[in-house]
């Protein structure tokens, strides 16, 4: 038979003991073979992620300009993982100019005085099985960029322990008593991450209004009236907005409330510009 240590931590011994029961004559008898352990080696797999697609809005000589990606251990046990960044990639219209890469040691996401500065070959991310880390790479634009120009900026991570599909690291696992195996992903990844040249920016700012029997406090039974204002700046024109605002978990839409300034709107789609 097979048995599949598919997410089982790298180190766990598996044990397995046959039993044969038997007659001898009517009288039952039972026998056990000897137990036979395998410890579980270390798989070696990453996955790399850009979290804010399709692309982050800049203009000519900004400085600081963030990409965010995520760096996720797909693999079974701890590891450390190279980071390498590509600012002359081909097919784009410009090359950003790498500034500086931070480590969330803070975990909130947002690139924030709690993040940590990178230093190659000093403080390479370890992330545990099934966890990420957030990388921030942050570029300098260049002066002579245009509208609707864009610049790739490629982060790749590969396993400090080895990479290259197949590949066995004899006692390269963690605690270095269990092999390493590289896994599918071939235990490297590289993204790509996307600058693009806007003389015009979009930002919404949301706010929430509670109101009911009871004032402005948000229990069962009150109204929360949100709105969103949208503020276009910069000398371009932004076509095509789209607003979109998912009904909060726990909260019922109230029929015929959705308004555009001050003007109403319907909840059905087609007939104006809102739809419910």
């Amino acid at each position: 038979g097979f048995a599949h240590a598919v997410g089982t931590p790298a180190g766990t011994n598996i044990t397995n003991t046959a039993t044969a029961n038997y007659t001898v004559g009517v009288i039952p008898a039972t026998v056990t073979s000897n137990t036979v352990t395998v410890k579980v080696a270390e798989i070696l797999n990453v996955a790399v992620t850009w979290q804010n697609s399709p692309s982050v809005l800049v203009a000519p000589s900004d400085t600081n300009k963030v990409l965010i990606f995520r760096v996720t251990n797909s693999g079974n046990g701890s590891e450390k993982y190279l980071l390498s960044v590509n600012t002359a990639v081909v097919g784009d219209n410009f090359d950003p100019v790498l500034a500086s890469v931070y480590l969330d040691v803070n975990a909130d996401g947002l690139y924030d005085g709690g993040d940590l500065l990178w230093v190659s070959g000093t403080n390479d991310p370890v992330i545990a099985a099934n966890a990420y880390a957030t990388i921030f790479v942050l570029s300098n634009i260049p002066g002579t960029v245009v509208d609707g120009n864009t610049g790739d900026l490629r982060l790749t991570a590969a396993s400090s322990t080895g990479s290259g599909a197949g590949t066995v690291i004899v006692n390269g696992g963690d605690g270095g008593a269990i092999d390493a195996v590289v896994g599918a992903t071939t235990a490297t990844q590289t993204v790509t991450g996307t600058y693009l040249v806007s003389s015009v920016t979009v930002s919404l700012v949301k706010s929430a209004v509670v109101s009911g029997t009871y004032g402005t406090n948000p229990v069962p039974g009150a109204t929360i009236t949100y709105t969103v204002t949208v503020t276009v700046t910069g000398t371009g024109t932004a076509v095509g907005v789209i607003i979109t605002d998912p009904i909060p978990t726990n909260t019922t839409y109230t029929v015929g409330t959705l308004k555009l300034n001050a003007g109403a709107l319907t909840d059905a789609g087609g007939d104006d510009v809102g739809d419910v």
